[in-house]
């Protein structure tokens, strides 16, 4: 992905990138907007879970919204700044850092997303046909099955895979990595996936 071998001058760019991506995707939206709308702490709500899914829980779709796009563009918007100002190495450790951010935000003591909004971001920033692919992969599964997680982990899966049928080889490692994270923070979605408990969309919590 990255070859580190050009010393320091080489590589504190790249850790300096990291850095800042990394805070900006540690963020959390989910629960400064649900505060800040009256609507109680995000963590307390539902699945406690910060992203955009949580927040249709308070009932309140046009927050959920704006969780999700302002989630998007934490990952869009500092991914795609570093490839324009830097190139697609510097990028490329923005975006990972952003959705590791978003996963375990600092500001809450790493109790944070599954990084999917934040992960889209950085596809459409980077890969946007790839994030059409995933998106393609997200809306069937969803609409077929009725869950929003299997949805989010097909298309985690489906990017990287995309990336390497397409000739994209450059972000195969990337796309890689992220679909590792959403797998992993997904973990207790998968147990319920397997075991039929599982909420799907529009079904209240049990």
């Amino acid at each position: 992905m990255i070859d580190p071998m050009g010393g320091p001058a080489f590589w504190w760019p790249l850790v300096a990138a990291g850095i800042v991506g990394y805070l900006i995707g540690a963020i959390p939206f989910g629960v400064i907007l649900t505060k800040l709308a009256g609507a109680g702490d995000l963590r307390q709500i539902g699945s406690g879970n910060i992203g955009a899914t949580n927040v249709l829980r308070t009932g309140k779709k046009s927050l959920a919204l704006a969780v999700l796009v302002l989630d998007a563009l934490k990952g869009a918007v500092p991914a795609a700044l570093a490839f324009a100002w830097f190139g697609p190495d510097m990028a490329k450790v923005t975006a990972l850092a952003t959705v590791v951010g978003h996963c375990y935000p600092v500001y809450l003591r790493f109790q944070g997303g599954k990084g999917v909004a934040t992960a889209a971001g950085v596809l459409f920033a980077l890969t946007p046909v790839i994030a059409l692919v995933a998106l393609a992969a997200f809306a069937v599964v969803v609409a077929l099955s009725r869950y929003v997680s299997l949805g989010s982990l097909t298309a985690a899966a489906a990017a990287p895979l995309a990336a390497w049928s397409l000739g994209y080889n450059q972000y195969q490692e990337l796309l890689a990595l992220i679909a590792l994270l959403i797998v992993v923070k997904h973990a207790g979605n998968i147990r319920r996936l397997l075991k039929g408990t599982e909420n799907k969309l529009g079904a209240k919590k049990s």
